[in-house]
Formats: structure tokens, sequence, C-alpha cells
């Protein structure tokens, strides 16, 4: 539950972010109840008023196709269908809601299921138990800092590279580097 004091905390950064809350889509995916309610309880007190939930990726798969939405918050460890591949088939299925910004919440932050779950095409993590603050965070990154989606042969999702490193002198791979293009030291 939110405390009257965090909610106060909240609504200020909230309001300091100039984002209009209350006009973002958002999809909960999460086989418990419990934790639904929980994020819906958080999403609406920094101002979202339209969320949509799923117990499963399966579900929400399902209500992509007549629900398109700004940003998905889904659990890791579900069954059916769990959260990365909720998201591996969400990246291959052509149509609007492929690009829709994932932050995946989970319990099991081992570094190979981050990996996972970052190679399948999630946006950001973030760690239970959940805090306002953390939820307002995850929102904040993937709304102030969005970024690009890169395919390849064997990927489809968000370019994962978080900085551009001004000091790198290795070569350049993205076609969105032609003016950085080298090889070592070189210009190609």
């Amino acid at each position: 539950m939110i405390r009257n004091g965090e909610a106060r905390v909240l609504a200020v950064e909230t309001a300091a972010r100039r984002v209009r809350y209350d006009l973002l889509k958002v999809l909960l995916v999460d086989d418990s109840h419990h934790m639904r309610v929980m994020l819906s309880e958080i999403l609406r007190a920094i101002g979202i008023r339209t969320i949509v939930e799923a117990g499963n990726g399966g579900e929400a798969l399902q209500m992509l196709r007549n629900h398109p939405v700004d940003i998905i918050m889904t659990d890791l460890a579900m069954a059916p269908l769990d959260g990365i591949d909720f998201v591996r088939l969400l990246r291959k299925t052509a149509g609007p809601s492929q690009t829709t910004p994932v932050i995946m919440i989970t319990g099991h932050c081992t570094l190979a299921r981050v990996k996972d779950a970052r190679n399948a095409g999630v946006n950001e993590f973030l760690a239970k138990p959940l805090t306002a603050r953390g939820v307002l965070d995850r929102i904040g990154l993937v709304i102030d800092h969005p970024r690009g989606y890169v395919r390849t042969d064997s990927y489809f999702g968000p370019d994962r590279r978080r900085r551009n490193d001004q000091a790198w002198d290795g070569p350049w791979r993205r076609e969105g580097d032609t003016e950085h293009r080298r090889l070592g030291s070189r210009e190609i």
C-alpha cells in the first residue's frame, strides 16, 4: 500500500516531469492477482487511469489485439507462458504492439535471467519488492529516454546500448553509426 507521505512525494515528482500520465495506457501481466492490484494502486497514484490486466503472457497477447497500450509491465515467472516467452512472441509479432516498451518485474534477478530477458527484447527491469519510486523511475526511463529498436537476423527489440561512449575506438556496427564508422582507429 502507498502511505500518505509517499503519495505526496509521487505527486510532486510526477508534476515536475510534466508527463500526462493520465493519457497513458498500461498493460499489467502477472499471474498474481495481489501483485496486479498493488501495481494498479501505484499506477493510479501517479495519475495513470487506463490499466488493462492479464493473468499470463497468452492472455496478454490476446488483449493487445483489442487494447493497444503505451507500456507493458510484466512479471517474469508465470505459467503457462512466462514473461520472457511473452516478450519474445510480442517482438516477433508484426503490428503496433511490437515496439511497445516492456518493463520486466522479477524477484529472480540472476544475471542469466536478466540476459535472457534483455535478449528477448525487454526495455527495463524492476526488481521485487516493488516500491512506488521504483515503478515511477522505470516508467520515466521508457518515456524520457526511449531507445531505438534494432532488427537483426536473430533479434528485434530495443537497442541494448545504454550510452554513447565517445571514447570507443572499436568498430561501429549499427546502420545509424555511419558518421562514426571506424575500423580500429582508422576512419572507413
